[in-house]
């Protein structure tokens, strides 16, 4: 029985993503270890998809009943979220207020004028640069942008950053936790780890959530890449309990269920190391899957870096979750100008 089965869903996907063996990379990484990857990167046809909109679906309905008429949301000027969330105002016929902060100190010359920003724009989002620096909480700007669409006469409906902290949050990877599972039943085999990505937290606690009904959430390595490693787990621990209770789990999360590894966010949030880098390259020169900087490139390189490290071991099938983000990397051109 699934645990979502009682919430309401707004279909903004295709369905369930696919899942694809990555050969050549295996090998790159010495062929000792099965490297698959489920493409939520590939989710949508509402710009460009990704792992925001599998969220959406399960807050969307609670936005249509609030009869709001703007979404106001939150990122940084790069914002995979806010991209997603102007979509689907474009979709659903809403308006769209979202702040982007400068929350990463990178100096591209086009690094607020291309990529998710610029995609953002084309929608018609109301997209508001405000100079504050990264933090994963509740933001002053956020806030004060709820209360200027109120004074306007609108009707504000509030998403925080990365739908993280908003009570419907996490369902999402819920459903992309069972979606594994039966998958895993035509594939005939069960993955040994899933590997994500984690900054406000929801996607890997949806994540915990769902494997923890299936009896394997320790099994679900998150790839810090906020650098706030502290605040994040606090955060993806309050999402895990919240999201527990509201599916009705039935059981507490431990907090051996809970792995992060801090090792590959330097230097900075939004910042890639050279060995982000070399992970982005490989990635794409291996299997033509593209990652960005921020966020897929880091889970990536720690993928690379625990494969090369014998974490896994041999025989392991390792399950890489693509989240999207692609588009960010326009802002980044200046690193990837010669490939």
């Amino acid at each position: 029985m699934s645990l979502l089965e009682k919430f309401e869903r707004y279909p903004l996907t295709f369905g369930p993503t696919p899942i694809e063996h990555l050969p050549r990379l295996s090998e790159a990484l010495g062929g000792s270890v099965e490297i698959w990857a489920k493409r939520d990167d590939c989710n949508s046809g509402l710009a460009m998809g990704g792992n925001k909109l599998r969220k959406l679906e399960y807050i969307v309905p609670d936005a249509l009943a609030s009869g709001a008429d703007t979404l106001v949301s939150i990122g940084g000027v790069q914002s995979n979220h806010t991209r997603q969330v102007a979509a689907v105002a474009a979709k659903i016929g809403m308006k769209c207020v979202v702040i982007q902060e400068a929350w990463v100190p990178h100096h591209d010359a086009v690094y607020d004028r291309v990529g998710n920003i610029m995609l953002t724009r084309l929608m018609g989002a109301d997209s508001r640069l405000v100079d504050d620096g990264f933090d994963i909480g509740i933001r002053q700007s956020w806030t004060d942008a709820i209360e200027d669409v109120e004074r306007a006469g609108g009707k504000p409906y509030a998403i925080p950053a990365g739908a993280s902290v908003h009570k419907y949050g996490a369902l999402g990877y819920i459903g992309f936790a069972e979606e594994v599972a039966r998958q895993e039943a035509d594939l005939g085999f069960s993955f040994d780890y899933v590997i994500v990505c984690v900054v406000t937290g929801s996607t890997q606690a949806g994540m915990i959530v769902g494997f923890a009904a299936q009896d394997r959430a320790d099994r679900v390595i998150g790839i810090d890449a906020s650098g706030t490693l502290a605040q994040t787990r606090a955060q993806v621990r309050h999402i895990v309990d919240n999201t527990a209770e509201l599916v009705g789990l039935g059981r507490a999360v431990r907090e051996d269920e809970i792995i992060i590894n801090p090792d590959y966010a330097y230097p900075a949030y939004g910042v890639p190391s050279e060995e982000t880098n070399a992970a982005i390259r490989l990635a794409a020169r291996t299997e033509a899957m593209i990652v960005d900087p921020v966020y897929e490139g880091k889970s990536m390189q720690g993928l690379i870096d625990l494969a090369g490290k014998g974490f896994f071991p041999k025989g392991t099938r390792v399950l890489y979750a693509h989240l999207g983000g692609a588009p960010a990397l326009n802002g980044y051109g200046y690193y990837y100008r010669n490939g």
